[in-house]
């Protein structure tokens, strides 16, 4: 392939204006990005694919800096976590540096029911909005596509004499459905007869906590993707054999629908700047995080590569750094906690009807949250910078109060006004996360070893990052993590799920609880991904929708543009 790299000078990128029928708009965003034309494979007018061959050969280049954003606990206040992302992105290109913005796609379980839409807002926002909130490129359709076929093969397998002598009983493979809706969290397969297949018990996630979603966002390219899916384990046999997905000769067909999913997504934000747009696991069954492709890609094309986790920094930023930096050999340069001040005044016990008066003593009640998640990134050897995402109703006061206990932690505060007044909002942001950047660091520190015991590294992120006092397991779930240890599987990381809106397992303590107890009910292994998941408490791995669900404002405009999303 032809050296199309330049080891000169980069540019920072021009705004580009929001004009949904700017048919050149995805070829200049590729373009300032030295990616020659023929790598680029569009998909319409306003996003493109980006060859996989190109990816993954730009990937052994020289690596920009990552600036890992996360959150607090999130709340229905709302933080601005992936505004943040985009706006910041947006900036440091405002202030000349080079910057990509790597995020994952939305799923359209939590577009239709509780958010409506994950792609910013305001001036900080992705476009074309709709398409990435919806049907997008097809990724996410392949992998259900994939994942789906592993079952029907399993079943298939079943119906027609079962050589493997899988126990019907022991079938952890369960099918997936990119949409809230709990009527499927438990079902019986296979009723109607012998014709039908052999009836069991089973049940639908979520896509996004598909374990092939979180191995599209792990692999490295398409040999990993191969070796990965191979050793996707969907159930034991009666004497607990595992059965993976090789020995049902999946591997081959489910890699061949997931061909095109692999290559990474480009957009831009409303201000031009470029987005690659990639995967979606969830955040608590899974890892939270957009690809490790798109994001070495941005490394290779980037001076700064602007990256954000999923939900609040004890989920997203833990899973991050222990588990996709430890599995890509990679690390942030600096760490960025988006906070609001009314989403601390939640924290502080204040009543969510009553967000609008002005109270910076609950803001500094609430700022107990800010404090332990500052703490708790210190501990990988993180820079950290707080950006305290303003509101036009946020007060002086309250402004001064989130910074007071920004500084009593250490780090600085710094207001920002994106959504409203775009990159220029962001701009003293965006210097500060470049000193950061550019200063002394200390290497990354993970949290545990590979060699501790599973038991040890989930009682470890309970104790270090969640503070708790005890952890207890179900009986189940204790024998399945003994027999995991067991089986060789000890050296893998553990992927928490958990409420996000706590650093606890019940969702309504706020603030910085200590002492509580972490009860851990199911785990599972992801050994395809190379995870193995803790389920604490009450959290569901299919969603259910609200009473007031967001898709009953989504609606087709006579014109022909999605409204509401």
């Amino acid at each position: 392939m032809a050296n199309h790299w330049h080891d000169g000078a980069r540019r920072s990128f021009p705004a580009i204006a929001d004009t949904r029928h700017m048919a050149s708009s995805i070829a200049a965003v590729a373009a300032g990005l030295d990616i020659p034309a023929e790598h680029v494979l569009a998909y319409g007018r306003d996003k493109a694919k980006i060859d996989l061959d190109f990816a993954e050969a730009a990937a052994t280049r020289p690596r920009g800096k990552i600036i890992l954003v996360t959150s607090i606990n999130p709340t229905a206040a709302g933080e601005g976590k992936t505004v943040t992302t985009i706006g910041l992105g947006d900036a440091l290109n405002h202030i000349g540096k080079r910057a990509v913005i790597c995020l994952r796609q939305p799923s359209m379980g939590p577009v239709f029911g509780m958010k409506g839409g994950a792609t910013g807002g305001g001036r900080a926002a992705l476009v074309p909005a709709a398409d990435i909130n919806l049907h997008f490129t097809g990724d996410f359709h392949a992998v259900g596509a994939a994942h789906n076929l592993l079952a029907a093969l399993l079943d298939n397998h079943l119906h027609w004499g079962n050589a493997l002598k899988i126990d019907p009983r022991r079938v952890h493979w369960r099918r997936v459905i990119d949409m809230n809706d709990r009527a499927l969290r438990d079902i019986v397969l296979g009723l109607g007869g012998p014709a039908h297949g052999v009836p069991r018990e089973g049940g639908f996630d979520i896509l996004v906590a598909s374990e092939v979603m979180a191995i599209l966002c792990l692999a490295k390219g398409r040999r990993d993707l191969a070796d990965m899916l191979a050793r996707v384990v969907v159930a034991d046999t009666a004497d607990r054999h595992p059965v993976t997905a090789r020995d049902l000769k999946a591997e081959g067909a489910m890699l061949a629908l997931l061909r095109d999913a692999l290559a990474p997504n480009l957009v831009r934000s409303r201000e031009g700047s470029p987005a690659l747009v990639h995967g979606g696991p969830f955040a608590n069954i899974a890892h939270g995080c957009n690809s490790v492709i798109a994001t070495r890609l941005g490394q290779a094309l980037a001076d700064y590569v602007v990256t954000e986790s999923g939900f609040g920094a004890d989920l997203g930023a833990e899973k991050f750094l222990d588990i996709k930096c430890r599995r890509a050999g990679i690390e942030p340069a600096a760490a960025v906690v988006v906070v609001s001040a009314r989403a601390l005044k939640l924290h502080g016990g204040v009543a969510a009807g009553d967000l609008t008066r002005p109270d910076p003593e609950a803001v500094r009640r609430g700022g107990a949250n800010l404090a332990r998640h500052i703490e708790n990134l210190r501990k990988f050897g993180l820079a950290v910078a707080v950006a305290v995402n303003r509101f036009p109703a946020d007060t002086a006061d309250e402004i001064a109060a989130v910074a007071a206990v920004a500084r009593e932690a250490g780090v600085e505060a710094i207001p920002a006004t994106h959504f409203t007044d775009g990159a220029a909002g962001a701009a003293d942001l965006a210097r500060a996360v470049v000193a950061l950047a550019e200063g002394p660091r200390a290497p990354l520190r993970l949290l545990y070893p590979d060699q501790m015991p599973l038991k040890d590294k989930i009682e470890t992120v309970a104790r270090e990052i969640y503070r708790a006092g005890a952890v207890t397991f179900d009986e189940p779930a204790a024998r399945r993590l003994a027999a995991l240890q067991q089986a060789g599987h000890g050296e893998l990381p553990v992927c928490m799920a958990k409420t996000q809106f706590s650093f606890s397992n019940d969702p309504a303590l706020k603030g910085a609880p200590t002492g509580h107890t972490l009860h851990v009910r199911e785990v599972r292994l992801a050994a395809g991904a190379g995870f193995v998941v803790a389920i604490c408490g009450e959290i569901m791995t299919m969603p259910g929708l609200p009473r007031v669900p967001a898709a009953e404002r989504i609606a087709l405009a006579p014109d022909g543009e999605i409204i509401g999303v």
